[in-house]
């Protein structure tokens, strides 16, 4: 079996090492969306039945609006790390995966775990008539990488020429609505996106995601995922929000964002990407930040495979903006 890949959170963990209490910390080391937006009236029988049929649709209706999906109705699925566990199902034995990488180290850990050889790659001239599946994180996680709707539509006819399909990650898609290729899906067969709800809503323990795809897709995640794989209160939560106006979100986020980078580059950090939801800096003396901040009990992400960078995610507050200040201050990054 393949170890497990270190992700953002870990509180607890983090606690135990350096010493307080989950509520002491500060967490900058997800993607999240800081300030969770306030949930919506929740029916008793949302709790009480068995999800029924008019949530899911009402979900998938709301789903449709929000990613600008057209006729396709996105799947409620339980988090998309849950059908990222389903991906070797879909390909055919015997043909390789191409990830554009660095990027979510579940994909490879996932693929690699079920027989799959996996190429990590980073242009579109490195995919071979081998590849069954290409896989996109777009923007990327966690360098922020952008790729354009143009771009990713000519991949996937590359993709398609091989008989091959390409799966577009948008889990950070909700803050750069002009990057989705969600509104192609029903021209092309071969293209499957996932999208992330938790993130921008800042709701990630509620468990949901989507995916947009073509009824055989949709159908065979259906069937693999088993009945009743997203609760009731979940659908009722995503087709209220989706529903409603986000501006107000998105605006919090864009100020927490200023404000995060405001304190990074008064500390003299690099920032060398990132998207509206996290900042990846690059440091010589990465290692040693990371463990000084957790000494701080502030959380960051950091990267075996790129011992010079850290991810920061967005503050809740000016207080955390301060905080976060402070400990930089008291590092020695000589």
């Amino acid at each position: 079996m393949s170890a497990p890949i270190i992700h953002g959170g870990g509180i607890t963990e983090a606690a135990a090492a350096f010493g307080g209490v989950p509520r002491d910390w500060l967490d900058l080391s997800t993607g999240v969306n800081p300030n969770p937006v306030s949930l919506p009236d929740i029916p008793v029988n949302a709790w009480h039945r068995l999800p029924d049929r008019h949530l899911v649709d009402g979900a998938r209706a709301a789903a449709a609006r929000y990613y600008r999906s057209g006729d396709v109705l996105p799947l409620p699925v339980p988090g998309t790390q849950s059908v990222i566990q389903l991906l070797p199902r879909l390909i055919k034995a015997g043909r390789r995966v191409a990830i554009f990488a660095p990027t979510y180290g579940e994909y490879a850990r996932v693929l690699l775990a079920a027989g799959f050889a996996v190429d990590e790659i980073t242009a579109p001239d490195d995919l071979t008539a081998e590849h069954g599946l290409a896989i996109l994180v777009n923007p990327n996680n966690p360098t922020g990488q952008a790729h354009f709707p143009g771009e990713i539509i000519a991949l996937a006819r590359r993709m398609k020429a091989n008989n091959g399909t390409l799966l577009v990650d948008e889990a950070f898609g909700d803050t750069q609505p002009d990057l989705s290729v969600a509104f192609s899906v029903a021209e092309h067969d071969n293209l499957i996106v996932f999208r992330s709800f938790g993130k921008f809503f800042g709701l990630a323990g509620l468990r949901l995601g989507f995916v947009i795809a073509g009824e055989p897709v949709l159908s065979a995640f259906r069937e693999w995922l088993g009945p009743w794989s997203v609760s009731g209160p979940a659908l009722v939560i995503a087709a209220a929000l989706m529903n409603a106006d986000t501006n107000a979100v998105q605006s919090a986020i864009t100020e927490r964002k200023t404000a995060l980078e405001d304190v990074l580059l008064r500390a003299g950090l690099k920032i060398i990407g990132g998207t509206p939801l996290f900042t990846l800096v690059e440091l010589e003396q990465a290692a040693h930040l990371h463990t000084h901040l957790c000494r701080a009990y502030i959380l960051t992400r950091k990267f075996d495979y790129a011992p010079s960078w850290l991810r920061i995610g967005l503050a809740p507050d000016v207080a955390g903006d301060t905080r976060l200040a402070d400990a930089l201050r008291r590092a020695d990054l000589a």
